[in-house]
């Protein structure tokens, strides 16, 4: 008991004895709320979190990146190529991509009777549960003239294949994303739904619900919600609620991000930018709507099975290589622009969330080229990747990849197969007899280098019409000079040397350049002019022709649609002489094909089957006699020619440049193997391979030199492109000089995850812990204090 006197004010009271067990209690619930809440209190956060954790949802460790360093936040809209990498995804129904059924109705229809399950009692994957699910969809439809697939094929390429693919790779590109971007820590929540309430706090109504958009992932902190594509595209049964989310009063400071994994299309950055347009910017005068491509590669992981697909690209055919990126995509690219077309509207009807990435409709095949192989190696499937232009899918050009690819693959077992002599053609109108080697002209090849060589007869005389552009000038010079009139050109077409990187990965094939070479001719076929020149003159006409016409048939021939064949075949023929040169030193798979003289595996193919080249000579023939175009002039135009490929020479760049201007190439090419992936050194362009094991080795220089092998003729100085020997197909005789180039210059020698450092779950736990026994102590030191 406590007394008060008049002396002074009263005692304070002694404070009241609490039951020990009651302190014990309250501070196991303190360190408890701690080790479940994730020290709310002490990290700052404002709000209840609703979703989960990033990093607990895909198991990530690493530091939270400050917001400042966030690409959206940092004016930066594209990765940095040289950290374009890829990732895995589970792609299980990849294994059965081979599978096949007869087209003739009844032949299936007996292979489907023997399918009496339901689907579901077949194994995951199987041939026979896929095979179920082909039945019950033809089943379903069995009533329905417009059902979205008429046959197997691309029902289990588009409708089976590629939603499930779609759907994991989306999933994984989402883990990658959070992971490189660091949206770690308690703050960032993945797989968010975030109610959208109106400007009287009411929830906004949308098909007779409460709206409610789901975002990848969100920070509420720094009002940051975020959409992840794997693809370049998005999901635009979103648009709505993605409006009403930004128009919703509570969120008058949200910015809304999309990350694509792919170059976004021309659809996603319009409707992006649109939406920007449409709404305020936040409070630091940023705009609420941005979009950042995270480029990276999703690669398809699976067990290749019995009905995996094979790759008939640079095969030999012995044993089939598995289906690569190349293979993946150029499966779906149809002959005519009206299937690509409704072939593009099925892939797109089945990418509902926005996931797909590029496939055949983001392909320009028209100018596909061989732009890699690897180093031969017996026992395995030459590696390989072709180069195309990258461009929209609204653009409609993803056509004819196979017939493009098969070209350049024949092309190479071509050069390969037959001697280097035989690779010339020669329209002349005096020698139809000595048109092409009888051989060469089976091929589609052989085919392609005489059609290139009547085009660029053709393309000549329209560059002469005086009445315009170089004819203009040509004729103005002419008339300067005082010359009566023109004469017979000889015109034609030999390689430049290619720029190659050649090292112990293989052959990197970065240009291969044409020229033009231009010569007077005499022919004894009557031509249309009735004029003749003097020697003098004939050499001042040469000379004006030589400034003002060749240089821009020369830039048709390198650049021009009409010779991307020619472009084609030509880089398959520096890829076929690198694998001549390295079996010359080490046996290879391809020793029986060369020089074999035997190319009755690679014969003319398609509407061309039945085409000769005297159906070409007879076509130039006319041509040459009749004329291509008369002009006001009067005078007409002939010219004659010929594609000279039995040379390929090559200028082999050194180590250091090859670092220097296509440093990401190698990376870049290895990724194409299992999936089409961009050029980082050329974003314009997109890579697409297979073959066998990919090379451990990093490319472009870094450990080993490449083949030397028995040159057929003296080697060129180091350093020194191997130019060929002055030679063109001359009338008199079928063959050219003999000899094929020597090796190219050899090459010099040359000679991760997030750290786990974040505040996790284990170390809350560890300081609730800590806590805990703090708590437990203090409790014990009072009470023997009290009982003392």
């Amino acid at each position: 008991m406590t007394t008060r006197t008049e002396a002074g004010p009263a005692p304070i009271p002694a404070p009241r004895r609490r039951n020990p067990w009651l302190n014990a209690a309250l501070a196991l619930a303190c360190t408890s709320a701690l080790t479940f809440t994730g020290l709310a209190s002490l990290q700052g956060t404002a709000y209840a979190a609703k979703g989960r954790r990033c990093d607990q949802m895909y198991n990530l460790n690493g530091n939270t990146a400050a917001d400042e360093s966030l690409p959206w936040n940092s004016g930066v809209g594209v990765r940095n190529q040289a950290d374009w990498d890829s990732y895995d995804f589970d792609a299980p129904r990849q294994a059965l991509a081979g599978l096949t059924l007869p087209d003739d109705p009844v032949a299936q229809r007996k292979i489907l009777s023997t399918i009496t399950k339901p689907y579901k009692k077949y194994p995951a994957n199987s041939r026979e549960r896929v095979l179920a699910q082909w039945r019950d969809y033809l089943k379903k439809n069995a009533n329905n003239p417009n059902r979205k697939y008429t046959n197997f094929e691309d029902w289990l390429r588009d409708g089976w294949i590629l939603p499930n693919n779609n759907n994991k790779r989306g999933n994984a590109f989402e883990r990658k994303a959070v992971s490189d971007l660091g949206l770690l820590g308690p703050d960032w929540l993945c797989q968010e739904d975030v109610k959208v309430l109106d400007e009287n706090g009411k929830p906004v109504m949308y098909k007779g619900k409460p709206l409610v958009r789901r975002y990848d992932a969100v920070n509420y902190k720094t009002n940051e919600f975020v959409e992840f594509k794997a693809g370049g595209g998005r999901d635009t049964n979103q648009d709505f609620a993605n409006k009403a989310f930004l128009e919703d009063p509570q969120r008058s400071n949200a910015r809304l991000i999309y990350v694509n994994g792919e170059k976004q299309t021309n659809a996603t950055s319009g409707y992006l930018k649109n939406l920007a347009d449409e709404v305020s910017k936040d409070s630091e005068g940023r705009p609420r709507v941005v979009g950042y491509e995270h480029i990276s590669t999703g690669e398809p992981d699976f067990q290749r099975g019995p009905y995996s697909a094979a790759d008939p690209n640079l095969s030999t055919g012995d044993e089939p290589a598995p289906e690569g990126g190349a293979a993946q995509v150029i499966d779906g690219s149809e002959d005519t622009p009206g299937e690509m077309a409704d072939e593009q509207q099925l892939i797109n009807e089945e990418d509902i969330d926005g996931e797909g990435i590029h496939g055949p409709g983001g392909v320009d095949f028209s100018t596909l080229s061989l732009s890699y192989v690897g180093k031969p190696v017996r026992g395995r499937n030459l590696d390989y990747a072709y180069s195309a232009a990258q461009v929209d899918e609204s653009a409609g050009l993803g056509y004819g990849g196979k017939q493009k690819a098969q070209l350049i693959s024949d092309a190479f077992f071509t050069w390969l197969a037959l001697t280097p002599d035989k690779f010339w053609v020669n329209l002349n109108p005096d020698q139809p007899d000595k048109v092409m080697d009888a051989t060469f002209g089976k091929t589609d090849a052989g085919r392609v280098l005489l059609q290139a060589d009547l085009q660029m007869k053709h393309d000549y005389a329209r560059d002469l019409d005086p009445r315009q552009g170089i004819g203009q000038q040509l004729m103005d010079a002419i008339r300067r000079a005082g010359l009566p009139c023109g004469s017979v050109e000889r015109n034609w077409i030999v390689p430049k040397p290619a720029q190659v990187r050649a090292d112990s990965n293989g052959l990197y094939i970065l240009s291969a350049p044409l020229q033009v070479n231009s010569v007077a001719a005499v022919v004894k076929t009557p031509t249309p002019n009735s004029c003749t020149l003097s020697a003098a003159q004939r050499l001042t006409y040469q000379t004006l022709v030589r400034q003002l016409v060749v240089p821009d048939i020369e830039k048709k021939i390198n650049t021009a649609p009409q010779y991307a064949d020619l472009r084609r075949v030509y880089s398959a023929r520096v890829a076929a002489e690198y694998v001549r040169q390295a079996d010359a030193q080490a046996a290879t798979d391809y020793r029986s094909i060369i020089n074999s003289n035997n190319v009755a595996k690679w014969p003319l193919r398609g509407a061309n089957r039945t085409w000769t080249p005297r159906q070409t000579w007879e076509e130039y023939y006319k041509s040459f006699t009749q004329g291509d175009y008369s002009y006001p002039c009067g005078q007409k135009i002939c010219v004659l020619g010929g594609v000279d490929f039995s040379k390929a020479p090559k200028r082999n760049i050194s180590s250091t440049q090859f670092k220097v201007e296509h440093k990401n190439l190698p990376t870049s090419t290895k990724t194409a193997a299992k999936a089409m992936a961009p050029n980082a050194d050329n974003s314009h362009l997109l890579l697409m391979g297979g073959g066998g094991k990919q090379s451990s080795g990093g490319g472009g220089g870094g450990g080993g030199q490449s083949p030397t092998p028995t040159p057929t003729h003296s080697t060129p100085p180091s350093g020194q492109p191997s130019t060929p020997a002055s030679h063109t197909p001359s009338p008199g005789h079928s063959s050219p000089a003999p000899g094929t180039p020597g090796p190219s210059t050899p090459p010099e020698k040359n000679g991760g995850g997030l750290a786990a450092t974040g505040t996790e779950a284990a170390t809350l736990a560890g300081i609730a812990a800590i806590l805990l026994a703090a708590g437990a102590a203090l409790v014990w030191w009072r009470r023997r204090r009290t009982d003392s």
